[in-house]
């Protein structure tokens, strides 16, 4: 197992009247590390960190790695430009980050070529392991196969977050073994989609970026043993029991507002905890996550 194999946990950064929450955050972040996740990435996508300042998130990298126990610690570095992309980086590199969370944010569309030299300046400036985060539903920039390769041949560039696999086991083999065949031996492939967690382990994927093993770790361990040691009819059937919590997911737009809900049920995050503009689900929503979270017996 390395800091980029496994099971990479992605919690939330919890606001309280528009300020982080520290203790709340702080607490996510003990709760994975006691749940024995091999790695946790704070500031992804669903740590709202587009929508924090550059001292909020330092702060939020500096409490990560000070509570994590001794996990690694990945911190989403992502920014509209490339020296602001750099100043995350130093502050991260400054708080003990064991690696960086790197996905291409734009206004105006991005080219390959912006991107690959976006990449291209981190690595060279910067010490810590990259991890490419490809995730279009929030960037809505499309890696190629090409552009994989090209930035996964960077010096740094350590594994390579990819979005879901298809459904069908076949078709997910052949597009993780061409992923694999597009990129060197030593950059790992990470599923993302908590969905599709299980079938792209199973696939052959190397970790599972997970937004529900942020908040809830333990039946998404649960999947990822079953997964690494073969047991795929049980990795799949772990899976399929959360389905109601994935077809929230589907059903909103999205995992963020859900485990935002979820966590708030919890008592974990403190109410209205998305940066604004962004709302929290209406009443009768978050009643329909409550209910589905307590029927699956996942809060324990």
């Amino acid at each position: 197992m390395t800091a980029f194999t496994g099971l990479s946990a992605f919690p939330l950064t919890p606001l309280r009247d528009d300020a982080v929450d520290e203790a709340a955050f702080a607490g996510l972040v003990e709760r994975l590390a006691a749940a024995g996740v091999d790695s946790i990435t704070a500031l992804g996508s669903t740590g709202s960190y587009a929508y924090l300042s550059r001292e909020e998130r330092a702060s939020a990298a500096r409490l990560a790695v000070e509570h994590a126990g001794g996990t690694p610690v990945h911190v989403g570095i992502g920014a509209l430009r490339t020296s602001q992309v750099l100043a995350h980086a130093a502050d991260a590199e400054e708080a003990g980050a064991a690696g960086l969370l790197l996905a291409p944010m734009m206004y105006q569309p991005l080219t390959e070529d912006d991107v690959l030299e976006l990449f291209r300046a981190v690595t060279e400036r910067v010490g810590l392991p990259v991890i490419v985060y490809d995730n279009p539903g929030t960037t809505h920039f499309e890696f190629s196969l090409e552009l994989y390769g090209r930035i996964a041949a960077l010096p740094g560039v350590a594994s390579i977050k990819i979005p879901g696999v298809p459904r069908d086991p076949e078709e997910a083999l052949e597009r993780v073994a061409a992923i694999r065949a597009a990129i060197p031996e030593h950059v790992t492939i990470g599923v993302s989609g908590d969905a599709f967690g299980a079938a792209g382990l199973l696939a052959g994927c190397d970790a599972w970026y997970s937004v529900i093993g942020g908040l809830l770790p333990e039946p998404v361990l649960e999947i990822v043993r079953a997964a690494r040691a073969g047991r795929r009819d049980e990795a799949l059937a772990r899976s399929a029991r959360l389905s109601p919590l994935w077809n929230l997911f589907a059903e909103y737009g999205g995992s963020l507002r859900v485990v935002a809900a979820v966590a708030e049920h919890a008592g974990l995050a403190p109410h209205a905890s998305l940066p604004l503009p962004i709302r929290g689900l209406p009443a009768a929503d978050r009643a329909r996550v409550a209910e589905v979270v307590d029927r699956l017996g996942l809060l324990g």
